[in-house]
């Protein structure tokens, strides 16, 4: 039995600290050593949640490629047991430009899977039947499997899932959404519409994250709880990865039977942290865990 199940969201990361976000035109920027490591939502969260405390496991697909062995190796180090596949197309990239103040603008290489499911629906309903909470990542290979995940949730096993920076209407984004019980999704794009978007998707409890200024809660009662940020305990150096943990944060509470209110701090806790270091490969001690 693991405590968090992420269901794809793997990759890798090439971290570039420019000047300034936008990035001035210029033919060319001399930058700080260019650093490539695991990245990706689903290895945030997973990474975060296990420095949180929780047994996690991660199950996706990967390439056999550098790329792939960085992830492989990273993970293993973490101690976080993985489930994977071969993707022929090659392991997810992102190129991540972060400016002086830690705000990130990220260029995202999904790599599209290509055929069938890359695991029969037996399998991964047999992963989910062991987990306390499964989280989603927005993966073109899990779509074809949502029906099968919801079916194998054992009773009071919550499913969630990031949207990132949804603007409410991309189809891509909706059977995601339509399948959790608790989603998580960027204001970045929803501007004023946050509150109707959660009133479509009553009664899913729906989180929008605003980085800095904070998060709302729509429990799916028709109501909005703001939920202050959390001050950092150092300079902020990376917000690659602070709505990763956020989530894992509120995971984590809820699993360990916090109210809401209060997990929902822990998590802002958790995301501030994550801002004081430079990557997803948090030291022991780093997050919060109480």
């Amino acid at each position: 039995m693991v405590d968090l199940l992420v269901i794809g969201g793997l990759g890798v990361d090439v971290r570039v600290r420019v000047p300034a976000l936008p990035l001035p035109a210029a033919d060319s920027h001399t930058v700080e050593p260019i650093e490539l490591r695991i990245g990706n939502t689903g290895a945030g969260v997973a990474l975060a949640g296990h420095a949180v405390g929780l047994r996690v496991r991660v199950v996706d697909t990967l390439g056999a490629d550098p790329a792939g062995d960085l992830v492989r190796a990273a993970l293993a180090r973490a101690g976080v047991p993985t489930v994977l596949a071969e993707d022929r197309a090659g392991t997810r990239r992102s190129v991540n430009l972060v400016d002086p103040d830690g705000r990130r603008t990220s260029l995202y290489d999904p790599r599209p899977w290509q055929g069938p499911p890359p695991f029969p629906a037996a399998e991964l309903a047999t992963l989910v039947r062991d987990a306390r909470h499964v989280h989603l990542s927005i993966m073109d290979w899990v779509v074809p499997l949502l029906p099968a995940v919801r079916d194998a949730l054992p009773a009071g096993v919550a499913l969630s899932t990031d949207l990132h920076d949804w603007d409410g209407s991309n189809p891509y984004h909706r059977p995601f959404a339509e399948v959790a019980d608790l989603v998580f999704v960027s204001g970045v794009r929803l501007g004023d519409l946050a509150a109707a978007l959660a009133a479509h998707l009553a009664p899913r409890t729906v989180v929008v994250t605003r980085g800095a200024d904070g998060a709302e809660l729509y429990p799916g009662d028709g109501t909005a709880v703001p939920v202050p940020a959390a001050a950092p305990p150092g300079p902020v150096v990376d917000s690659n990865g602070a709505g990763d943990a956020f989530a894992a944060g509120l995971i984590a509470g809820r699993l360990r039977d916090r109210p809401l209110p209060a997990a929902l701090g822990y998590a802002a806790r958790v995301a501030a942290a994550a801002c004081t270091h430079d990557g997803m490969g948090y030291p022991p001690g780093l997050l919060p865990t109480g």
